[in-house]
């Protein structure tokens, strides 16, 4: 099975940029992990802060992997493109945000990108990304 992570804007900061959010790991590390403790799978990860860039990662996705785990930062709340790409691809997307974007501003409460995802993880840290693999090792045959 191969799966992609994919991350947007700010992300690659994460383990150093509000500490108190994002926790002090870096995702290199938690992913190298995430890795180890799951050989069979094979993860590809990929972080921009360009908008246009993770649309075409997703696109280049198409016919090589059965999943995506997708956190799309400040584009969660913005980007129609994104979703679009994202109904576009025919590839499950789980969503996943570090933060509860729930317990945040009230801008951050809404997702465009949520809607043309089959599910959402938020709130529950790193493990967000561990939770949302093991749904495709659940259901993806």
């Amino acid at each position: 099975m191969h799966i992609a992570i994919i991350n947007g804007p700010n992300l690659n900061l994460v383990g150093t940029r509000e500490q108190d959010i994002y926790g002090l790991q870096p995702l290199d590390s938690y992913f190298k992990e995430l890795a180890a403790q799951y050989p069979a799978v094979e993860l590809s990860t990929y972080q921009s802060n360009v908008e246009g860039e993770l649309i075409n990662y997703m696109h280049s996705c198409r016919g090589k992997v059965q999943g995506i785990i997708f956190n799309g930062g400040g584009y969660t709340h913005t980007s129609v493109a994104i979703a679009d790409a994202i109904a576009a691809i025919q590839i499950p997307v789980v969503e996943v945000h570090i933060s509860n974007i729930y317990a945040r501003e009230e801008y951050r409460k809404h997702s465009l990108t949520a809607t043309k995802c089959v599910g959402c993880i938020t709130g529950l840290g790193l493990r967000g990304y561990k939770l949302a693999l093991q749904y495709f090792l659940d259901t993806v045959v």
